[in-house]
C-alpha cells in the first residue's frame, strides 16, 4: 500500500514538471507568432522557472528518501543541470535576448518535455511491474 502512495505522489509531481514546461513552451510559441510581447512572455517564464526547478528538486529527494535509487538516478542529470544554471546565473529568461534566443529556448524545454514524459512513462511501467510481482 505504501508504494502505491509513493507512486501516486511521484506521478502528481510528474504531472506538474509537465505542465510547467508545457506553459513555458506556450509562451515561447506565442511570442513566436506575436501574439504576446517579449516583456510580457519573459515575466510569465520567469515566474515558472524557480517552481519548476523546486518541483524537479523534490522529486528527486523523494525518490531517494523512499528508497527508490534508480528512479533518483533518472532524475540526477536533470537536477544537476538546473543546479548548473542557477549557480551561473544563467536560468531566467532575458527579455533583450529572447528573440536571439528563442529556436534554444524552445529546443530546451522540447527536450525537458520529452524527458518528463519518459520519467513518467517509466514511472507507471515501474508501478505496473511492482503489481506484478505483488500479484
Amino acid at each position: 500500500m505504501g508504494d502505491l502512495y509513493v507512486w501516486l505522489i511521484s506521478f502528481f509531481f510528474l504531472i506538474a514538471l509537465l505542465a510547467l514546461v508545457v506553459f513555458q513552451l506556450m509562451c515561447l510559441a506565442d511570442l513566436e507568432f506575436d501574439y504576446i510581447n517579449p516583456y510580457d512572455s519573459s515575466n510569465r517564464i520567469n515566474r515558472v522557472i524557480l517552481p519548476e526547478y523546486i518541483t524537479g528538486g523534490v522529486l528527486c529527494a523523494f525518490f531517494l528518501i523512499t528508497g527508490h535509487w534508480c528512479m533518483s538516478l533518472f532524475c540526477g542529470p536533470y537536477l544537476y543541470y538546473n543546479v548548473k544554471l542557477y549557480m551561473r546565473k544563467n536560468h531566467l529568461v532575458d527579455v533583450t535576448e529572447i528573440f536571439n534566443m528563442l529556436h534554444k529556448e524552445k529546443k530546451i524545454r522540447l527536450f525537458k518535455l520529452f524527458y518528463f514524459v519518459f520519467l513518467l512513462f517509466l514511472s507507471i511501467f515501474w508501478y505496473g511491474s511492482s503489481l506484478k510481482l505483488l500479484g
